[in-house]
Order: structure tokens, then C-alpha cells, then sequence
């Protein structure tokens, strides 16, 4: 087992791996910007280390200076937390040449899920459903028009190195479609160097459900369930819970079972989300992120395990603690995230943190790396906190959330609290029938 990891991350994710290996007795190093000196992860790490000023592009994305604090500290292995470098192939590749464990899968299967085209075409060839469409990069839009008469209207262009909705562009005619393959190119140039993009057709009433795998690598692999994911504003999810309200024991059984063969198969190691668009009993695959994800901590709270603590395991060359058969959910989680945002804007609030009290009581959990009088610098990621609830089932969940947010304070800064607050109010919400377009029409018709 190793005696040192560090963490290339921030915030809470590097609280959460901190707490990881305090449990398993190993000594974990902070790295940090000039930016959050004074940040809990820095204080509750066994060591810290400076790597660079506040912006991520000098400091928590700057190779040289991870590497660096690993050979200044003698850590043997690095773990990426969410974010940052953490689905960075090349950075992976750095890692391992300097004879440092990358806590994660290997540098050739972040590549294969890294490019949308190639990871949707090895999972079609794996057996995993996929949405209908273009079988690779569209060159034109000549070649965009025929594709999306041959797949029906409406269609959604996509850029192949996308995320976060950026380059992404529907088209629910042959009209908009000019527009939208030359806007989503210009888009995904800009935002990711590359302006190639293909096409999907487009689900008019989707979820967003997610399957949690893990594999050892050595070609064994098991599914721990799946997460909705479906409430989002602007492609970016805000509210996560497990088990789905609308999957029934035998899609989740027929889902992760394919899902779990599909890693096994191409010898994948460590935590890896497939995420699928779920829509009239049928799954369609979309991405695979290579990582651990923001919401992992609803299947932890549901089948009791500890994900970065196998994370940590595997990487060392241990095998994974659980078999399949072990792996039962129990009672419903749900999370929420919590961004420091002033409503309905969703406009960043940065600054200082004059109260803080976090909620507690059974089955209810906090990661969040903020206290009283923390200055949350401007530089970064929004998200400050999240709330995690667990209970029997749904509306026992859904009793302790909304308890929970009727306790937490932070004042000094806004928050997106208010509006889960509000959210909870729905019936809709209450009921679970919502899908991935659900959150903006409440938006827009909430703050008309």
C-alpha cells in the first residue's frame, strides 16, 4: 500500500480523498494556488505544497509543478480528484514516466473515451446502446443535411472533444440546421481547439440516467447502479439521486450487467461513470467519464462502500472488495449542489464567508471545504458544497433534504440554497417525473 498520495485538486474533492487515506492510514500532500493558502484542504493535509498563483492555468493545471511537489515530498502516487487534469491523458502518461502511480484508469482508455466518436463507436462495438447518428465526424454541411434526413428531425450537433454543453447545437428542422452545425463548430474551435463535430438525434422527453462501474484491470468489472442525473440547467447537473425514480430492478440489472462486461472487456481499472440519455424504456450512451464523479457520494450512501477508498486499493495493486453479488442498494440519496451563485442570474458571488453551520442528523452529509470567515476566491469553480441526504426510500430522502436545507446557514456570500428550497415545493419534484429539459422551463417560467 502506498505511504504518501498526493492530491491534484481543490475544494472538496481534495477534503474527500484527504479523508480517505487518513482512514486507511496514508499521509496525503496538498497542493495549492497563492489563491488558497488558507483553504481546509491545505489544513487538513499532512502536507502542503505551493505550486503556482491563482489562475488554475499556473498552478492546478501545471504539470511541471505537480510533478515537482510529488519529488519534494516523496509521494508515490497522485490521485486527480474531478476537474483539473484528472481525464488528461497526456498528464497520465507524464505521471507514469516519472515512475508516480496515477490513481485511475490508464492513459489509453482516457484517450478511447476522451474523443465522443471513438468512445461511442467502441461502445457500440461492445454491445452498449447507442443514440442514432452520424458514424463519425461530419465534414460538412452537405454531409450534416443528409445524416440528419436519414436519422429525423430533430437532431443536436455535438463537438467530438465537447463537454459542458459547449458546442452543442439543436436543430429541430433542415432551417435551423445551417445555423447550428456552423455555430457548433465555431463554438467547439474555440472552446476546445478542435471544431470537429457529429450528430445525434435529438430525445424530445430524456433522463439523464448514469451507471457507476469499476473495474481491477485485469479484466474484472461490476456496476454499482445508476444515478439520475436529469435535473440541469444549461447541461450542467444540480441535483443527483439513486436509485432512479423511474428504473425498474430488471433495467438496472440488464443495464449494469452490459455495462460492467463492456469495461471488463477492455481491462479498464478504477471508478468510471457511462452515461446514458433514458427515454421510453430504452437507454441511449452518450459519454463515459474516466473519473470519479461530483455525485458519487449517492452510490456510496446506497450500497455502502467507500469509492475512493477502491480507487486508492486498485491503483496499489489490490484486488476490489466487493464481487457483484454483494452489491444490493439499499434506501434512496440524493444530492444537491450547492454553487456560490446569486439568483436567477446564476452570476458567480465570490467573497467572504461571515457564518457558516452545516446540517447534520441522521443520514445526512456535507462535503463541503468552507468555514466561517473563508474567503471563496474568485478564480474557480462555484461549487462550494454538497448536500447529500439518505433514507428508507424516496420520500424519506426527500424528507431529510428538505430538513437539511431548513438548517444550513451561509451567510455573506449567495448561494443556490433558496432555490432548492424552492424546488422541493414541486410537485414534480415530490413525484420524480422530470426530465433533463424540466429545470429550464421552471426557470424561465419562475423568474419571467
Amino acid at each position: 500500500m502506498f505511504q504518501k498520495i498526493l492530491i491534484a485538486n481543490r475544494g472538496e474533492i481534495a477534503l474527500r480523498v484527504i479523508r480517505a487515506c487518513r482512514e486507511m492510514g496514508i499521509r496525503s500532500v496538498a497542493v495549492h494556488s497563492t489563491a488558497d493558502a488558507d483553504s481546509m484542504h491545505v489544513r487538513m493535509a499532512d502536507e502542503s505544497v505551493c505550486i503556482g498563483p491563482a489562475p488554475a492555468s499556473e498552478s492546478y493545471l501545471s504539470v511541471p509543478g505537480i510533478i515537482s511537489a510529488c519529488e519534494i515530498t516523496g509521494a508515490e502516487a497522485i490521485h486527480p480528484g474531478y476537474g483539473f487534469l484528472s481525464e488528461n491523458a497526456n498528464f497520465v502518461q507524464i505521471v507514469e514516466d516519472h515512475g508516480i502511480v496515477f490513481i485511475g484508469p490508464r492513459a489509453e482508455h482516457i484517450r478511447l473515451m476522451g474523443d465522443k466518436i471513438t468512445a461511442k463507436e467502441t461502445m457500440r462495438s461492445l454491445g452498449v446502446p447507442c443514440v442514432p447518428g452520424s458514424a463519425g465526424g461530419v465534414p460538412d454541411l452537405p454531409a450534416a443535411r443528409r445524416i440528419a434526413a436519414e436519422i429525423g428531425y430533430p437532431v443536436i450537433v455535438k463537438a467530438t472533444a465537447g463537454g459542458g454543453g459547449r458546442g452543442m447545437k439543436l436543430a429541430r428542422t433542415a432551417e435551423e440546421l445551417d445555423t447550428a452545425f456552423r455555430t457548433a463548430r465555431t463554438e467547439a474551435k474555440g472552446a476546445f481547439g478542435n471544431d470537429e463535430v457529429y450528430l445525434e438525434k435529438y430525445l424530445g422527453r430524456p433522463r439523464h440516467i448514469e451507471v457507476q462501474v469499476f473495474g481491477d484491470g485485469r479484466g474484472r468489472a461490476v456496476h454499482l447502479g445508476e444515478r439520475d442525473c436529469s435535473l440541469q440547467r444549461r447541461h450542467q447537473k444540480i441535483l443527483e439521486e439513486a436509485p432512479s425514480p423511474v428504473i425498474t430492478p430488471a433495467m438496472r440489472e440488464a443495464i449494469g450487467r452490459t455495462c460492467a462486461e463492456a469495461v471488463a472487456k477492455i481491462g479498464y481499472a478504477g471508478a468510471g461513470t457511462i452515461e446514458f440519455l433514458f427515454e421510453d424504456g430504452n437507454f441511449y450512451f452518450i459519454e463515459m467519464n474516466t473519473r470519479l464523479q461530483v455525485e458519487h457520494p449517492v452510490t456510496e450512501a446506497v450500497y455502502g462502500v467507500d469509492l475512493v477508498r477502491e480507487q486508492i486499493r486498485v491503483a496499489a495493486g489490490l484486488p476490489m472488495e466487493f464481487e457483484q453479488a454483494e452489491l444490493v442498494p439499499r434506501g434512496h440519496s440524493i444530492e444537491v449542489r450547492i454553487n456560490a451563485e446569486r439568483l436567477p442570474q446564476f452570476s458567480p458571488s465570490p467573497g467572504r464567508i461571515t457564518q457558516y453551520h452545516a446540517p447534520g442528523g441522521l443520514g445526512v452529509r456535507m462535503d463541503s471545504p468552507i468555514y466561517d470567515g473563508y474567503r471563496i476566491p474568485p478564480y474557480y469553480d462555484s461549487l462550494i458544497g454538497k448536500l447529500i441526504v439518505h433514507g428508507r426510500d424516496r420520500p424519506e430522502a426527500l424528507a431529510r433534504l428538505r430538513r437539511a436545507l431548513g438548517e444550513i446557514i451561509v451567510d455573506g456570500i449567495d448561494t443556490t440554497i433558496p432555490l432548492f428550497r424552492q424546488l422541493l415545493e414541486e410537485p414534480d419534484i415530490q413525484s420524480g417525473d422530470y426530465t433533463i429539459h424540466w429545470l429550464e422551463k421552471w426557470l424561465a417560467d419562475a423568474f419571467a
